[in-house]
């Protein structure tokens, strides 16, 4: 029996037991769009504003009057 999983980045079916580098990826070529999404922020996750965001600084770091 061979299982099959869904490539991540392009939803195409592959056998999961085949050797491959590219794991949990069908090919290189989508392991390399992933981590090109990672590298330039694609999937940053956003942040709430902490309490402390609403102090301001001064440009010298201290706080403002």
């Amino acid at each position: 029996m061979t299982l099959s999983m869904k490539c991540p980045q392009c939803g195409e079916m592959f056998d999961k037991d085949l050797p491959s580098s590219s794991k949990p990826f069908c090919s290189e070529r989508c392991k390399l769009i992933d981590l090109g999404a990672w590298a330039d922020g694609s999937y940053s996750i956003p942040a709430e504003d902490s309490p402390m965001s609403e102090h301001t600084t001064d440009t010298d770091g201290s706080p403002e009057s």
